[in-house]
Protein backbone atom coordinates (compact mmCIF):
# COMPACT_ATOMS: atom_id res chain seq x y z
CA UNK A 1 0.00 0.00 0.00
CA UNK A 2 1.64 3.48 -0.91
CA UNK A 3 1.82 6.01 2.00
CA UNK A 4 1.83 9.58 0.91
CA UNK A 5 4.91 11.06 2.77
CA UNK A 6 5.15 13.72 5.26
CA UNK A 7 6.54 17.27 4.30
CA UNK A 8 7.48 19.24 6.47
CA UNK A 9 8.23 23.14 5.70
CA UNK A 10 10.04 23.82 8.97
CA UNK A 11 11.30 23.05 12.47
CA UNK A 12 11.16 25.38 15.22
CA UNK A 13 12.55 25.51 18.93
CA UNK A 14 10.99 28.20 20.91
CA UNK A 15 10.99 28.56 24.91
CA UNK A 16 8.59 30.00 26.81
CA UNK A 17 10.05 33.49 26.34
CA UNK A 18 9.82 33.35 22.70
CA UNK A 19 13.52 32.79 22.13
CA UNK A 20 14.47 30.76 19.38
CA UNK A 21 16.99 28.44 20.27
CA UNK A 22 16.77 25.71 17.03
CA UNK A 23 15.74 26.51 13.66
CA UNK A 24 15.66 23.96 10.10
CA UNK A 25 14.41 25.19 7.01
CA UNK A 26 13.47 22.50 4.16
CA UNK A 27 12.26 24.98 1.78
CA UNK A 28 13.84 28.47 0.35
CA UNK A 29 12.62 31.72 2.84
CA UNK A 30 14.19 34.51 2.46
CA UNK A 31 16.06 36.09 5.84
CA UNK A 32 13.08 38.48 6.00
CA UNK A 33 10.57 36.02 5.21
CA UNK A 34 12.39 34.32 8.06
CA UNK A 35 11.85 36.86 10.13
CA UNK A 36 8.20 37.30 9.89
CA UNK A 37 7.56 33.72 10.04
CA UNK A 38 9.15 32.97 13.64
CA UNK A 39 7.38 35.96 15.00
CA UNK A 40 4.08 34.81 13.62
CA UNK A 41 4.27 30.83 14.42
CA UNK A 42 5.97 31.82 18.13
CA UNK A 43 2.79 34.22 19.09
CA UNK A 44 0.56 31.81 17.51
CA UNK A 45 1.93 29.01 20.34
CA UNK A 46 2.51 31.00 22.81
CA UNK A 47 -0.76 32.88 23.16
CA UNK A 48 -2.73 29.71 22.83
CA UNK A 49 -4.23 27.58 26.20
CA UNK A 50 -2.24 24.75 27.82
CA UNK A 51 -5.24 22.64 27.22
CA UNK A 52 -6.06 23.55 23.52
CA UNK A 53 -5.55 21.70 20.36
CA UNK A 54 -1.75 21.36 18.95
CA UNK A 55 -2.65 22.17 15.56
CA UNK A 56 -2.69 25.31 14.37
CA UNK A 57 -3.88 26.43 10.64
CA UNK A 58 -1.35 28.92 9.38
CA UNK A 59 -1.36 30.44 6.03
CA UNK A 60 -2.32 27.82 4.26
CA UNK A 61 -0.58 25.46 5.90
CA UNK A 62 -0.95 23.39 9.30
CA UNK A 63 1.61 24.38 12.21
CA UNK A 64 1.85 20.98 14.72
CA UNK A 65 3.87 21.80 17.85
CA UNK A 66 3.94 20.11 21.46
CA UNK A 67 5.54 21.75 24.66
CA UNK A 68 7.90 19.75 26.65
CA UNK A 69 9.39 21.12 29.60
CA UNK A 70 10.28 25.03 28.79
CA UNK A 71 10.41 24.47 25.30
CA UNK A 72 7.91 24.42 22.35
CA UNK A 73 8.75 21.89 19.65
CA UNK A 74 6.91 23.21 16.49
CA UNK A 75 6.61 21.99 12.35
CA UNK A 76 5.11 23.25 9.77
CA UNK A 77 3.30 21.07 7.46
CA UNK A 78 0.54 20.91 4.49
CA UNK A 79 -2.88 21.19 5.41
CA UNK A 80 -3.79 17.82 4.09
CA UNK A 81 -0.73 15.89 6.15
CA UNK A 82 -1.07 13.62 9.10
CA UNK A 83 -1.02 15.54 12.26
CA UNK A 84 -0.83 12.93 14.86
CA UNK A 85 2.26 11.48 12.20
CA UNK A 86 4.09 14.80 12.84
CA UNK A 87 3.32 15.17 16.31
CA UNK A 88 4.99 10.89 16.93
CA UNK A 89 7.96 13.05 14.46
CA UNK A 90 8.28 15.30 17.43
CA UNK A 91 8.06 13.12 20.22
CA UNK A 92 10.66 10.72 18.32
CA UNK A 93 13.22 13.70 18.18
CA UNK A 94 12.88 14.35 21.88
CA UNK A 95 12.86 10.92 23.18
CA UNK A 96 16.87 11.02 20.83
CA UNK A 97 17.31 14.02 22.58
CA UNK A 98 16.65 12.44 25.99
CA UNK A 99 18.40 9.27 25.56
CA UNK A 100 21.42 10.89 24.01
CA UNK A 101 21.89 14.31 26.81
CA UNK A 102 20.02 12.62 29.60
CA UNK A 103 17.22 14.27 30.99
CA UNK A 104 17.45 16.91 27.86
CA UNK A 105 16.81 20.90 29.36
CA UNK A 106 16.88 24.22 26.95
CA UNK A 107 20.76 24.79 28.42
CA UNK A 108 21.87 21.63 26.85
CA UNK A 109 20.41 22.73 23.57
CA UNK A 110 21.84 26.26 23.77
CA UNK A 111 25.28 24.85 24.67
CA UNK A 112 25.22 21.54 22.44
CA UNK A 113 23.33 23.41 18.98
CA UNK A 114 24.96 21.23 17.10
CA UNK A 115 24.69 17.95 18.46
CA UNK A 116 20.84 18.91 18.39
CA UNK A 117 21.34 19.53 14.73
CA UNK A 118 23.25 16.33 14.47
CA UNK A 119 20.16 14.59 15.28
CA UNK A 120 18.00 16.41 13.84
CA UNK A 121 19.42 16.02 10.40
CA UNK A 122 19.73 12.11 11.35
CA UNK A 123 15.96 12.18 11.97
CA UNK A 124 15.06 13.77 9.10
CA UNK A 125 16.07 15.00 5.85
CA UNK A 126 14.80 17.34 3.16
CA UNK A 127 11.52 17.27 5.46
CA UNK A 128 10.82 13.68 5.54
CA UNK A 129 11.54 11.52 8.35
CA UNK A 130 14.48 9.64 7.27
CA UNK A 131 15.36 7.10 10.89
CA UNK A 132 12.42 5.96 13.07
CA UNK A 133 15.27 3.65 14.97
CA UNK A 134 16.62 5.28 18.25
CA UNK A 135 19.21 2.99 18.53
CA UNK A 136 20.20 3.51 15.25
CA UNK A 137 20.65 7.77 15.77
CA UNK A 138 21.97 7.33 18.87
CA UNK A 139 24.67 4.75 17.46
CA UNK A 140 25.26 7.31 14.24
CA UNK A 141 25.53 10.23 16.88
CA UNK A 142 28.31 8.11 19.62
CA UNK A 143 30.26 7.02 16.53
CA UNK A 144 30.58 10.74 15.36
CA UNK A 145 31.38 11.87 19.21
CA UNK A 146 34.25 9.17 18.79
CA UNK A 147 35.37 10.39 15.44
CA UNK A 148 35.53 13.73 16.79
CA UNK A 149 37.45 12.79 20.45
CA UNK A 150 39.67 10.67 18.49
CA UNK A 151 40.56 13.93 15.95
CA UNK A 152 40.43 16.14 19.13
CA UNK A 153 43.52 14.08 20.16
CA UNK A 154 45.26 13.32 16.80
CA UNK A 155 45.30 17.54 16.52
CA UNK A 156 46.71 17.73 19.77
CA UNK A 157 49.36 15.00 19.60
CA UNK A 158 50.12 16.89 15.85
CA UNK A 159 50.48 20.27 17.94
CA UNK A 160 52.90 18.62 20.84
CA UNK A 161 54.89 17.60 17.88
CA UNK A 162 55.25 20.84 16.22
CA UNK A 163 55.90 22.21 19.60
CA UNK A 164 59.01 20.33 20.57
CA UNK A 165 60.46 20.62 16.90
CA UNK A 166 60.30 24.28 16.77
CA UNK A 167 61.71 24.71 20.31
Amino acid sequence: MWVPLLNIHFVLLISRQGKVRLTKWYNPYPQKERAKVIKEVSTLMLTRGPKMCNFVDWRGYRVVYKRYASLYFCMCIDAADNELETLQIIHHYVEILDRYFGNVCELDLIFNFHKAYFILDEVLIAGELQESNKKAVLRLITTQDSLVEAAKEEASSLRNIIAQATK
